[in-house]
Order: structure tokens, then sequence, then C-alpha cells
């Protein structure tokens, strides 16, 4: 059990990869908040990990709200007395289309979700975290960013944003004994990949079999990537295997991008 007894804020923890990863963490013996903006999603999630045998506290969050994400971190630290584990999981897709198209109000939106809400998450956890001079941040970014996608210039902008910020973060709290990393995930097995296929397809006027080529063609293993495999390396960086590593990205991506 990699996780026995440890805390664990996951956001976007309701569906997709974050609820992977709460799955997953659970199995190691962590006990879990979870967050996002569907209380719904959320309380389906808890029940999967009570099923597991762990607590899970619910708190809807929107983590563009610097007060939300404040009452995000109150209700943690008042349920468990303390946070061992930070999963910045949370983002959006944002438009696709090419940056000559998309609104101010659209690449605001972005960034806000996939950048500032991580910037609040880690600003309300840090403080409990130095307490203790124990912690382990893991930010969920992509390997777009690495690599041209075409139509996502500001899901690449944000994306890659956290690696930057990660590096420099992992200084500033590397002598609190709290470490700073990155998953770099390709494209991952799900609903949102499918969504983002259907709007290359229409952004280029292809088809949406040659749209999906473009995140396999690359890949000496020629697939995609189940979101479990996401889920093994958080479980990884999370745990006392990892404990020499900081500032790391790790790229997730069955080989697409190997930088």
């Amino acid at each position: 059990m990699e996780l026995q007894d440890k805390i664990a804020v996951i956001t976007g923890a309701g569906r997709g990869i974050g609820r992977t990863i709460a799955l997953a963490f659970a199995k190691e013996g962590a006990n879990l908040v979870l967050a996002s903006r569907s209380k719904d999603a959320l309380e389906e999630t808890q029940a999967m990990v009570e099923d597991l045998g762990c607590k899970a506290l619910v708190v809807p969050t929107d983590i563009r709200n610097e007060d939300s994400v404040y009452n995000l971190a109150e209700q943690a630290l008042g349920f468990f007395g303390r946070i061992d584990i930070l999963v910045n999981n949370s983002g959006i897709t944002g438009p696709t289309t090419p940056l000559w198209n998309i609104s101010l109000a659209d690449w605001e939106e972005t960034f806000a979700v996939n950048v500032t809400g991580a910037y609040l998450c880690c600003r309300a956890f840090l403080p409990a975290m130095i307490e203790k001079r124990s912690g382990s941040i893991i930010m969920i970014s992509s390997m777009t960013g690495k690599r041209p996608l075409f139509g996502r210039t500001p899901y690449a902008g944000s994306k890659l944003a956290l690696v930057g910020i990660a590096r420099t973060l992992a200084w500033e709290v590397g002598p609190y004994g709290i470490r700073v990393n990155v998953i770099s995930p390709g494209a991952v097995e799900g609903e949102r990949i499918k969504r983002v296929v259907r709007e290359i397809a229409a952004s280029q006027g292809i088809s949406e079999d040659e749209a999906l080529r473009q995140f396999t063609t690359n890949s000496p293993l020629g697939r995609i990537v189940p979101p479990e495999d996401i889920a093994a390396a958080a479980i990884f960086l999370a745990s006392e295997k990892a404990a020499s590593i900081t500032g790391e990205d790790l790229n997730v991506s069955s080989g697409t991008v190997m930088y």
C-alpha cells in the first residue's frame, strides 16, 4: 500500500483522469478530498472510494474562485487535520480554432482554470505542508505545448505554463521537504479526447479517424494512453519511492513526446 493513511486532495475528481487517480489512490490506502464543480459527479466518485474502504470528503469547488479554493482548504484541513498530497488535475480543453479566431474570453477562461486554478490550490494548501515540512504536489499537464497541435494555442500555453511553475516552486518549497512534479499525459482514452478529435476534425475539414491519427502516428506504441497509466505515475510520484524526485516533468504519452 504505497499511500497508506496519506491524505490527498484531487481536483477535477468527478470524472475522467481525476476519478481514475482517486480510485487508484484509494486502492493504495489513501483517504481523499474530492473537488470539482459538479457535486453529483463527486458523490459518485465518493461512493466508489468508500467501497474500497477509504474515507472521501466531497467539497464542490470552483478553482477559478479564490474564496472557493480557500473553502476547500479549510474544509479539508478541518476534516483530516493535514494534507500530504495535492493533485492539481482540474483542467478544460478550451477552444479548438486558429489563434486569430479565439475570443479573449475563451483564452482567459482556459488560463483561469488550467493555470490560475493550480496556483490558487497550491497557495491555499502550501502553508499547512510547510508547517509539517513534508508534502507532494503533482501537476497534471499535457504533451500539448511540447509538440504542435492545430488550433490548440490556449490549451498548449496553459499546460506548458504548469511545467515552469512546478520547476520554480520545487526550488521554493524544497527546503521544507515538499516535492513538486508534473505528469504530461499524451492523448488519454475517454470522452475528452473524443471531443477534441471531433473539434479538430471539424476545424481542419478532415475525418475523425484522420484527426485521431494525429495522436497515434508519432507514437512508437501506436496507441493512446489508458487513464490508469496516468494514475500509476501519480501514485509513484506521490509515494516514498519518489522521495528524491522533484521538479520533474514525466511524460506518459506512449512515446509521442520524449522530452
